[in-house]
Parts: C-alpha cells; sequence; structure tokens
C-alpha cells in the first residue's frame, strides 16, 4: 500500500500551486490575495444563503402547519420539509468546505465527498418514484455507490507494517 506523505502547507502551495501569499512573482502573489478575498466574499455570502434557508424552512413549516387541517402536515409536507432542512445543512457544509479552503488553502476531498453524499441523499429521500423512470434511479443509486466507494477509500487508514 502506498504510504502517505504529510507536508506543511508551503511544499503543498509550491508543489500543486495553491494560493500561498510567499510567491516570488508579484502579479501571482496579487492575484492570489485577489482569489483569497473572493473566497472570504463567498464565506460571506454562504452566511446569508443559510440564514435565508432557516427563514425558508419556518415560513414552509408556518405555512402547511396553518393551513387546514390546523398542525397537522401530510407526507408531501414531510418531505418537503426534509427537503428545506438537508438542503440548509448542505448549505452549512459548503460553508465548512470554504472556511477550511480559506484556512488551509488545500481543498479538503473527503469533506466534499461527504458534501455530495448528503446532496444526493436528500435527493434520495425527497424522490417522488411515482414521477421517476427507472434509469433516473438506477443511475442516482450508482452515483451514490459511486461517492460511498470514494469516501470510503479516502478514509481508509493505511496499514503500517
Amino acid at each position: 500500500m502506498e504510504e502517505y506523505e504529510v507536508k506543511d502547507a508551503g511544499e503543498y502551495d509550491d508543489e500543486h500551486g495553491g494560493f500561498s501569499l510567499e510567491q516570488k512573482d508579484p502579479l501571482i502573489r496579487f492575484l492570489h490575495r485577489v482569489i483569497k478575498q473572493a473566497v472570504r466574499f463567498l464565506a460571506i455570502l454562504m452566511v446569508f444563503v443559510i440564514l435565508w434557508g432557516i427563514g425558508d424552512v419556518i415560513y414552509v413549516l408556518y405555512q402547511r402547519l396553518a393551513e387546514p387541517p390546523f398542525l397537522l402536515l401530510n407526507i408531501g409536507d414531510i418531505l418537503t420539509t426534509f427537503g428545506s432542512f438537508l438542503a440548509v445543512l448542505i448549505a452549512i457544509e459548503i460553508f465548512i468546505n470554504i472556511t477550511l479552503y480559506l484556512r488551509d488553502d488545500v481543498i479538503h476531498v473527503k469533506l466534499v465527498i461527504a458534501t455530495a453524499l448528503m446532496a444526493i441523499a436528500r435527493k434520495v429521500i425527497v424522490f417522488d418514484y411515482r414521477d421517476l423512470g427507472y434509469k433516473y434511479v438506477w443511475s442516482t443509486a450508482a452515483l451514490v455507490l459511486a461517492l460511498g466507494i470514494t469516501y470510503w477509500l479516502i478514509s481508509r487508514k493505511p496499514k503500517t507494517p
């Protein structure tokens, strides 16, 4: 099994083109600063999306519970609510991806795969199987399997001799 070498952030940036601010070329250093600020702006926008999503969940729940029959949800309402909750959780995962990227200048593949798994799981939970063709269901199953295997492979610890 292949051994994984742990490198510090500077080595990673030089070797893989990360966003190190210690570049020799002033233009590249400036462009890296611009990208860092853009990513920070994305983090701020994602907080607004999360707050807006929470407000949407509250509004949808209020609407559903205020309609006759009062304080009762049917299965469609519950699935819609689950979808809204999971959308907010996915937004939170994306925010975590952004903040980790700002801190480490590295895309954390394991977290990205976990976020993708959560997003596809949301789709599976809110599927209306009456309206879907079998090809869509099978392709979604293949995607879940592929992401699950990828997550498992990334999560495995190499065996120590």
